[in-house]
């Protein structure tokens, strides 16, 4: 039994990495250094942008890959390009992947410039009917940025939760060494994070079980976004819990994070700094925050900057997002259905 010193200890110890947290919280929400303009990118034909559901900047530095869909919330039988390659003004400068997905939600480019997208719609959800319907969905999909399939996981259009089958994946990341980890899956999916080899054979999963939410450590609710700092750490944006948890490789959980709100994507930066979007905070899923893009540093945890959404909510609100060499930030907005740039204007 702990002596009550030591109880003591412990107690104001917790107390102070509290209040630790909520400084940091409460500096950020006075800190904007960002300037946004609501409506960024031109895609091909002055065709209207669908919901942007994945950023990757290009290797280059001077152009971003998005994944939309297909100017609306949904690809299925639409002709449309899915994916864009955009220069720094925002004109979309190359298009691929027609006819290749249904309802795209997750977005990785690897260390070879290949894509890797989730079709993300679980079973029993109305916005994976067109998919189903045309033998599409519940699948992880490599493409090269010619349009070409080089890999598929997963049995399309048919939901699953054994090593081979996916209930709507909605994040893939790929390892440095080019092993593979997918969020599987979406709302009311499969609650799981699956580790594949390069080859794209099972080597393990953290979590899971059909409508198996949990709020225990290393279980999830709507794992919704993957992310990988310099260290080889995974971020996982376990979004119905309203935490970030953090492991290693081989699948041990290194810590839980609560500061970065609802988070529903990630994005880290070369120089591990962290950028979440909360897209969802609020009376209905998370009483007590605001919504907005939270910043701060991956390797302590500190929130340093925070960016408010002011609007009246539309459903959700930024779920995807990016962040170029010069600090500035790429966006999609869901239920508002629009791409934004918040360009930084200071150091």
């Amino acid at each position: 039994m702990l002596s009550a010193t030591v109880s003591d200890k412990s107690l104001k110890v917790a107390l102070l990495l509290g209040m630790g947290l909520l400084l940091s919280a409460q500096v950020a929400a006075q800190d904007n250094p960002y300037q946004v303009e609501y409506y960024w990118g031109e895609l091909p034909s002055d065709r209207p942008m669908g919901v942007v559901t994945g950023v990757q900047p290009d290797p280059d530095g001077e152009h971003i890959w998005i994944v939309e869909r297909c100017s609306a919330n949904q690809c299925g039988g639409s002709d449309h390009h899915p994916i864009h390659k955009l220069d720094k003004d925002g004109n979309t400068v190359k298009s691929i992947g027609a006819g290749l997905f249904a309802w795209p939600h997750g977005f990785d480019m690897d260390a070879d410039g290949n894509f890797w997208v989730t079709e993300g719609a679980p079973e029993g959800d109305a916005r994976g009917a067109p998919g189903v319907e045309r033998g599409m969905g519940h699948q992880v999909v490599k493409i090269n940025q010619d349009g070409e399939v080089l890999m598929r996981l997963g049995e399309a259009g048919v939901p699953g939760d054994d090593e081979t089958h996916f209930n709507g994946p909605s994040a893939v990341i790929v390892a440095p060494n080019g092993e593979l980890w997918v969020a599987d899956g979406h709302r009311g999916g499969n609650n799981r994070i699956m580790k594949f080899s390069d080859e794209g054979e099972f080597l393990f999963q953290l979590g899971g079980g059909v409508n198996d939410t949990s709020r225990e450590s290393g279980q999830f609710n709507d794992p919704h976004d993957l992310k990988m700092d310099s260290l080889g750490r995974l971020f996982v944006a376990d979004r119905g819990n309203n935490r970030i948890q953090i492991f290693n490789q081989d699948g041990e959980l290194l810590d839980i994070w609560t500061q970065f709100g609802r988070p529903s994507g990630i994005w880290i930066d070369e120089n591990d700094k962290i950028f979440v979007a909360d897209g969802m905070s609020g009376e209905q899923w998370n009483r007590g925050w605001e919504r907005g893009i939270r910043i701060g540093d991956a390797n302590t945890g500190y929130v340093t900057e925070f960016i408010p959404d002011y609007e009246i909510p539309t459903g959700s609100g930024i779920e995807f997002l990016a962040s170029d060499d010069e600090g500035n930030i790429y966006a999609g907005q869901v239920g508002r259905q629009r791409f934004e740039k918040y360009v930084r204007t200071r150091p």
